[in-house]
């Protein structure tokens, strides 16, 4: 299965709700991405933000602090547990 963000192909994904469900996402638009990305996206970008501002998966590909991790975590081994990190802005 490949990941939506990294490309990178891994065997298990999760699914992330590009509007969050709080923000009426339930049943909105998602996304099959590794648990590395999904918790660096939850890592970097508040709930508010990614309803209103980073709610594709071309948004989130094109923000510099997760493009910036996108290069850094294609390079990762896919049989390892990435540690993330980052502040919210």
């Amino acid at each position: 299965m490949i990941c939506e963000l990294c490309e990178r192909d891994l065997e298990k994904l999760t699914i992330h709700h590009l509007i969050p469900k709080h923000k009426n996402g339930k049943h909105g638009p998602r996304i099959n991405i590794c648990s590395a990305c999904h918790k660096q996206v939850h890592t970097l970008y508040d709930n508010n933000r990614l309803a209103k501002e980073l709610n594709t998966a071309d948004l989130l590909k094109d923000e510099p602090q997760m493009q910036k991790f996108l290069k850094w975590v294609k390079k990762q081994k896919t049989d390892r547990k990435v540690q993330v990190r980052g502040k919210r802005k």
